[in-house]
């Protein structure tokens, strides 16, 4: 400000000087009033020139001035160059959050305060149908036209989630998505949807499960029960004494034979994963298992007296079929699984084939052909789910405990292996199992020396 007084002093005194050489006083006096009209020209033209450039939209380079004009021009560009960083950062701090948001694996939706949709993203579409850029400030009631979403929103209760049917649901496969309003701001609020068909799947399964195993151990739990009490209060026969005896211990070992399957597939689930370091002959377990399902054979038909006719491959152990990595203990019982399903649903009399075969790509195939009443392919999907049984009566009365097959699924699946089912209704059914290649190789060769 002193210069800027300085220099309106000075041209009044220069107008005023020159005012006086050229004339008397009325010329100084004029030329002192031209030299303030000069100077606040002067001064009118370098603060239209800063108006100018504050009002372009070029804001890069302030007019070059000095004085007070040339320093408010320059505070301005540096306060403006600030202010450009600063709305530069935000943007990519917003970018970075709405990129978080978008690589969210939960549909997010973002509403003014008149729940009109202000940006969503692409997870949205899939579980909404929602386009942030077709939808962009609609209203997000005429966009979900569930009754239960639109009574959510009336009442304006987001204390709890709400459970909706998805856009892709279907009877076969339904999609539930867990859907929760969350206000923020001056009455914006944040939709979140959560796809919960896995946690929902999980639990009914679990529910099923348990309902399963109750059912499973209640029945000769009842039975046992109801002899105890028999042999308590009455006094009977050694022959009707001893007929209890024996149904007790029958439904005694079916309750065993119910906790080893659930023990084996408690083991199975927590157990790491067998290695490909440890070798068995394939042959080797075909026999223990040749042993065990003659066995259970005979038992199955003492009544009958005519067991089943068993066909195992025709080779010494480890002779020819080569050897096989995984856990033996487990891959054993999966065989052995197999077997006695085929045997339990077989007639007595009737064929029961074990092959095991190698492919041409290097895998090896074992399958078990049976000659049952065969499966219906409705059935097919469901064999390996916990207690599921296709003839329930069947299956109790030959002793199975509906756990077979998923302990077979468990060990496949720890062994890298795949089971295939075909099945002919009154013709009998084939399951097969495949192993990699990474899992087999060839008999050693023994020593010439």
């Amino acid at each position: 400000m002193v210069w800027r007084s300085f220099w309106f002093l000075a041209m009044q005194l220069t107008g005023a000087a020159v005012g006086w050489w050229l004339g008397n006083l009325v010329g100084a006096l004029f030329g002192l009033l031209l030299g303030s009209w000069l100077w606040l020209a002067q001064d009118s033209w370098s603060a239209s020139r800063l108006l100018a450039w504050l009002r372009s939209s070029e804001l890069a380079n302030a007019p070059a001035q000095r004085g007070l004009w040339g320093e408010v021009g320059e505070r301005a560009r540096r306060w403006l160059r600030l202010q450009s960083q600063q709305t530069l950062a935000s943007d990519e701090r917003l970018n970075d959050m709405l990129s978080a948001l978008q690589a969210s694996p939960n549909g997010v939706v973002l509403l003014d305060d008149e729940g009109r949709i202000e940006w969503c993203n692409q997870i949205s579409y899939a579980q909404f149908g929602f386009d942030a850029a077709r939808d962009r400030m609609q209203n997000i009631g005429n966009l979900v036209r569930d009754p239960s979403f639109s009574h959510y929103l009336s009442a304006q209760d987001f204390s709890h989630d709400l459970i909706l049917q998805g856009r892709d649901s279907t009877p076969g496969r339904p999609v539930r998505l867990s859907v929760q309003i969350y206000p923020y701001g001056d009455g914006r609020r944040l939709l979140l949807a959560r796809d919960v068909t896995a946690q929902e799947q999980a639990e009914a399964m679990r529910r099923d499960f348990v309902a399963n195993v109750s059912h499973e151990i209640r029945t000769p739990l009842t039975v046992l029960v109801g002899f105890v009490e028999t042999l308590q209060t009455l006094q009977l026969p050694d022959e009707e004494r001893s007929r209890y005896l024996t149904l007790m211990a029958q439904q005694s070992a079916r309750m065993q034979h119910l906790v080893e399957d659930l023990l084996a597939l408690s083991r199975l689930e927590g157990s790491p994963l067998p290695s490909l370091t440890q070798w068995t002959p394939v042959g080797l377990l075909l026999r223990q298992c040749e042993d065990e399902a003659r066995g259970l054979s005979v038992a199955l038909t003492r009544a009958q007296n005519r067991p089943h006719l068993i066909e195992f491959p025709d080779s010494p152990p480890g002779a020819a079929l080569g050897e096989i990595a995984g856990a033996a203990t487990e891959l054993q019982s999966a065989f052995s699984n197999l077997l006695a399903n085929a045997l339990r649903y077989t007639p007595a009399g009737g064929r029961v084939v074990v092959r095991w075969e190698r492919n041409a790509e290097g895998s090896a195939t074992f399958s078990v052909q049976d000659a049952g009443p065969g499966i219906d392919p409705s059935h097919l999907s469901r064999l390996t789910e916990r207690f599921y049984r296709v003839d329930r009566s069947r299956s109790r009365d030959t002793g199975g405990t509906g756990l077979g097959l998923a302990i077979v699924k468990h060990v496949l699946q720890r062994h890298g292996a795949t089971l295939a089912v075909r099945s002919t209704v009154g013709s009998g059914s084939v399951f097969s199992v495949t192993f990699p290649a990474q899992r087999l190789r060839p008999p050693a060769v023994p020593d010439a020396t």
